[in-house]
């Protein structure tokens, strides 16, 4: 497969129309649909003005860790004029992943929906087979250039500031200002999912946003729960789902309402920040239609849709915290015996101004994220991380990422003096399958609001989550029977959550807020897993320079 990265022209919300970078000129791009076990290769062509990279979100790439994507971790860019094969396998997944631009702000536009099927197609399902299946990436639009904004961000300090519209495979939908009443137009910028009566529809919902969790619903309709990040769940009946940034979801829908009306699905923001951070309160819309009905030039009544809150804390914990695993014969179970064991407390806090931050008030301190009081940087030079493990290269990165936090705090209160972090590259070496299980405790230092954790190269399982600090006492809620397996955790404002996971895939693998906003500004760490069977690098990798 060929994907053509480039520029072209999009108008939305009834603006002139502005230049957007995208793959093979669509929003979203291609979607990529392929059979558990088949290798894939996809020819990615940068014909746009910036570097680029792709991740491919949730894939393990077990013998292709250079096709990770992230910049300066697995590989130097792929600049403008260059290109670049990503080759991997898809062996023991199956589900809803996704792909995206791993550089820069570009995620926001170049991005686009991962199908894995079973082996032996739907009857491999382990639920009834749906009648259909629709795709529905969830995302976020600026009128203004994103690779600007995030340019302005760096160079004053400050965060990217809010999206001006949520879309639903692209489109905003009808609740947005349009100038001009152009109603044609509108209509246009709606998704239109048709169904038929009594079938039943799988759908496949991922958050590609930049930086909102979301609530989803549509109108007189509910959904049964059947997996989450390409892992299969017990059912779960629920009329809402909430995704956080990284995040999918398949559920089943059975089209059983009224067939005369129309309906609305909605997207809407989920933000959990207190004190609230800056956000877009407005909600992406499209319409769920039934075909194959008389009289269908009389106008139908559409049936609107009541959302959650924006800070409906509870809504989300009640649907994010009630997955649990289908546990299925010669499937992944939770190791029980623990090797490494960390108490990582991540927040957002301040560091002073960096090189080339040349807008930032020198007297006072900017934006930081950080993970054990270590502000993430990616390496400045010619040389990622994994080249520079494969390679044993020397200073690029050191080995003494903390286990736990270098001053124990009430997380929940953290006193302003402990602010303050720095900046650094330092990874956590962990030995060639031992188990880790990770204490991922939030803090409340700007806000106290929900991150999502966001995982490379495997999966992990969620133990258990709750709000406050972490106790020992805590440890009597593991669920060590079924717990939910994912790749990327929310993890509750103000709280914490308890991964596990067995390091069996060799190589550099970073863990990170999926905030796009926070990854630049350190909200990062990154696993060294030690073995010697780490493939070598491809011959058409691409280098920082010539």
């Amino acid at each position: 497969m060929f994907f053509q990265v480039g520029n072209f022209s999009v108008s939305q919300l009834c603006k002139p129309a502005r230049v957007i970078t995208a793959v093979n000129k669509q929003l979203p791009g291609p979607t990529l649909h392929v059979r558990e076990g088949d290798t894939v290769v996809v020819h990615v062509i940068n014909n746009s003005p910036y570097n680029v990279t792709v991740h491919w979100h949730g894939i393990f790439q077990r013998g292709s860790q250079w096709a990770d994507g992230p910049e300066m971790v697995t590989q130097c860019p792929i600049r403008p004029g260059r290109r670049y094969a990503y080759r991997y396998n898809v062996t023991g997944q199956e589900g809803t992943l996704w792909w995206h631009a791993h550089s820069s702000t570009l995620r926001a536009t170049v991005y686009g929906a991962i199908v894995i099927k079973p082996r032996h197609g739907e009857h491999g399902y382990p639920f009834p087979n749906p009648d259909k299946e629709e795709i529905l990436l969830l995302g976020e639009w600026w009128n203004d250039d994103v690779v600007d904004l995030e340019r302005q961000a760096f160079l004053t300090g400050d965060l990217v500031r809010p999206a001006d519209a949520y879309t639903i495979n692209g489109k905003p939908g009808r609740l947005y200002n349009c100038s001009g009443g152009r109603k044609r137009r509108r209509r246009h910028q709606t998704h239109k999912l048709r169904v038929q009566s009594n079938s039943t529809y799988l759908l496949r919902i991922i958050n590609a946003a930049v930086n909102t969790p979301l609530f989803f619903k549509i109108a007189g309709h509910s959904f049964t729960v059947v997996a989450a990040d390409a892992s299969y769940t017990t059912r779960y009946s629920t009329d809402v789902i909430v995704v956080a940034p990284g995040q999918t979801v398949d559920a089943l829908m059975l089209a059983d309402a009224d067939p005369s009306r129309l309906y609305y699905m909605a997207a809407s923001p989920y933000q959990s920040a207190v004190p609230a951070l800056p956000f877009s309160d407005t909600t992406a819309t499209g319409t769920v239609e039934y075909v194959g009905q008389r009289n269908t030039k009389r106008k139908r009544r559409l049936m609107m849709v009541r959302m959650p809150k924006v800070n409906d804390v509870a809504t989300a914990h009640r649907f994010l915290s009630s997955l649990t695993a289908l546990v299925r014969r010669g499937g992944r179970t939770v190791p029980l015996a623990v090797d490494t064991r960390m108490f990582v407390a991540f927040r957002l806090g301040v560091a002073g101004c960096r090189k080339g931050q040349t807008r930032c008030a020198r007297n006072a301190p900017v934006f930081a994220g950080s993970m054990n009081n270590a502000s993430f940087v990616l390496p400045a030079g010619a040389v990622p991380l994994l080249e520079a493990h494969y390679r044993n290269v020397s200073g690029v990165f050191t080995r003494d990422f903390p286990d736990n936090p270098p001053v124990p705090f009430d997380y929940t209160r953290p006193p302003a003096r402990l602010g303050f972090t720095a900046k650094s590259t330092r990874v956590k070496t962990l030995r060639y399958n031992a188990t880790v299980e990770v204490v991922l405790q939030n803090t409340a230092l700007v806000a106290r609001e929900s991150h999502p954790m966001h995982l490379h190269g495997f999966n992990f399982f969620v133990l258990a989550q709750g709000f406050g600090n972490f106790h020992a006492a805590e440890k009597r809620r593991y669920n060590l029977v079924n717990p939910q397996e994912r790749n990327t955790v929310a993890v509750p404002p103000g709280g914490w959550a308890v991964i596990r996971f067995v390091a069996d895939n060799p190589g550099m693998w970073l863990m990170h807020c999926h905030f796009d906003a926070h990854l630049p500004i350190g909200l990062a760490m990154a696993f060294e897993v030690q073995s010697s069977d780490l493939p070598p690098p491809p011959a058409d990798l691409p280098r920082c320079s010539d």
